[in-house]
């Protein structure tokens, strides 16, 4: 199995992928995968790790049958045994007003049972001195199972920006932030407060690729994986069924991971309707895996480091 070792924190000059970093396909890109088939996918695809969705992002949401002992979580281990795959993180836990630790212990074994290194945190309440307490006490409940909880900040929700983010890590005694394309994007979030964090915060991102402003009428789907309302605003249609994957749209993709600490984990989290509706999950997986190997090389092809303040067209926009 797996170890829960966080892995280089460092921030390095030269070149940023001066150490090849561990890719992992996060479950909201193939969503309505069971997460052993997700396993098999991504080592047939080329990917090292997964995510795993465990607990569910909102209501209606169908989890997945993951608690320790049950026949899904015991078939996924078997094939991370079998081929190598490893697990990144899982996700994801609400911190809402009432929350309490038997709200999340089970994720928590389930965690731990799978190997997983992260856990992806959402804040779900208008008090952000009570979320930073709550993200505090769940690091604590947390550490024992080899788990280390990383707040991610959306636009459309209280922790509505990294710097936000930043200050509840720095306050919790070991937790860390959850750096995403898209929402460091709609966070109106810039690169040079992003290479100022202290590097040993930011411990994995999530890749994918958007337009640059905020898409606007939207059609609703007839459909979103495992029962997920389609009735939501256009920000949390965008962040579960309408990104695109790395490279395919207007992010300063690049200069972004260029900016992270040296050799994190980097995972793809790109759920696109379209392709969903076009193309089977593995042919969705190889595209998304592919991309990644189009935007390393564009990282090493780079000429600066990655505090370097030279500008381009895309970073100009942030």
């Amino acid at each position: 199995m797996p170890t829960n070792s966080s892995g280089s924190n460092d921030r390095e000059g030269g070149d940023p992928m001066s150490r090849t970093p561990q890719v992992g396909i996060d479950h909201l890109t193939l969503l309505d995968v069971s997460p052993p088939e997700l396993v098999t996918i991504a080592s047939e695809t080329g990917f090292d790790a997964v995510g795993f969705r465990v607990g569910t992002a909102g209501p209606g949401e169908e989890p997945y049958p993951m608690a320790v002992g049950s026949p899904m979580l015991e078939e996924t281990i078997r094939r991370m045994e079998d081929t190598g795959v490893r697990v990144l993180d899982v996700e994801v836990i609400r911190l809402g007003p009432d929350i309490t630790r038997k709200d999340y212990e089970a994720l928590l074994e389930s965690g731990q049972r799978l190997g997983a290194r992260f856990i992806n945190v959402m804040g779900d309440d208008a008090d952000i001195d009570r979320i930073s307490d709550n993200f505090a006490q769940l690091t604590t409940d947390a550490r024992p199972y080899g788990l280390r909880p990383l707040i991610e900040p959306m636009a459309y929700r209280p922790v509505h920006n990294l710097e936000l983010a930043v200050r509840i890590a720095q306050r919790s005694g070991g937790g860390g932030g959850l750096v995403d394309c898209l929402h460091f994007r709609r966070c109106g979030d810039n690169l040079n407060y992003l290479r100022s964090v202290d590097p040993a915060l930011l411990p994995i991102l999530q890749l994918c690729d958007a337009p640059l402003a905020q898409p606007t009428g939207l059609p609703r789907p007839r459909w979103l994986p495992r029962g997920q309302g389609t009735d939501i605003p256009h920000a949390q249609l965008e962040s579960r069924a309408m990104r695109l994957l790395p490279g395919d749209g207007e992010l300063p993709v690049v200069e972004l991971l260029a900016a992270m600490p040296a050799g994190i984990p980097i995972s793809v989290e790109a759920p696109v309707l379209s392709l969903w509706e076009t193309l089977p999950p593995v042919n969705i997986a190889r595209r998304a895996r592919q991309a990644v190997s189009r935007l390393l090389d564009e990282v090493s092809n780079l000429h600066s480091g990655p505090r370097d303040e030279q500008s381009n067209p895309k970073e100009r926009n942030q």
